[in-house]
């Protein structure tokens, strides 16, 4: 097979996405329920930055994912939750993990404020995305006549969360959802690298935002 015929054959598959697999994990510990007027807010670790902090765009997808679609839920702005119950949840000050969210959502004032906004759940995420493994290799090289790249990388991510589903109204945990995704990307590259990128922290996005919405109403 010539040049050509592998470059056709890359460029037919460069449409194609890398292969992800996604578990989904739920443990309830009380019932749930929304009504009418009632919110949700999704909140992830916001003290100072560290290497282990949720990704800050994860928190805003999961939370984006739950306010549209079948079964959208009323979901408050995670700027607008800060600038409401400033400063609790400033970084300086900001509870380190969900087990210390109980004592700091008892607070009267705090919880006068939830109360006006009407949050009936608070969402708390931990977790990451990182790559676990690696290979291939590749290289570009420019001459008189031109120029290419050539060789073949591939690279396995995964995604790990578990989301904390904590009752405003009570102060106890509603019960934890984790998500895992894990999938391998590829770059072949004959002349031109053609990136199959698994889009696996966005399946991990949408696996948990969607039982999240199902676990809260039910």
């Amino acid at each position: 097979m010539n040049s050509a015929h592998i470059i056709a054959i890359l460029v037919a598959c460069a449409g194609l996405a890398g292969c992800v697999t996604a578990t989904v994990q739920e443990v309830r510990e009380t019932a749930t329920a929304m009504s009418t007027g009632d919110s949700i807010v999704v909140l992830g670790r916001r003290s100072q930055p560290t290497a282990s902090e949720t990704e800050l765009d994860f928190i805003s997808c999961v939370a984006d994912n739950m306010g549209r679609g079948q079964n959208a839920l009323n979901v408050v702005n995670e700027q607008q939750f800060l600038d409401a119950t400033f400063p609790w949840f400033e970084p300086r000050i900001a509870p380190l993990n969900h087990t210390e969210l109980p004592t700091i959502i008892k607070q009267a004032p705090l919880a006068e404020r939830l109360d006006e906004m009407g949050l009936k759940y608070l969402v708390w995420i931990e977790g990451s995305t990182q790559r676990i493994d690696s290979g291939g290799s590749l290289s570009c090289v420019v001459g008189p006549g031109g120029g290419g790249c050539f060789g073949f990388l591939s690279w396995e991510n995964d995604s790990a969360y578990e989301a904390s589903v904590w009752d405003v109204e009570t102060g106890q945990a509603a019960g934890k959802i984790s998500s895992e995704a894990t999938g391998m990307s590829y770059m072949p590259a004959v002349i031109l690298p053609i990136p199959i990128i698994a889009r696996v922290r966005s399946s991990a996005c949408s696996s948990l935002a969607n039982q999240l919405k199902s676990f809260v109403v039910n």
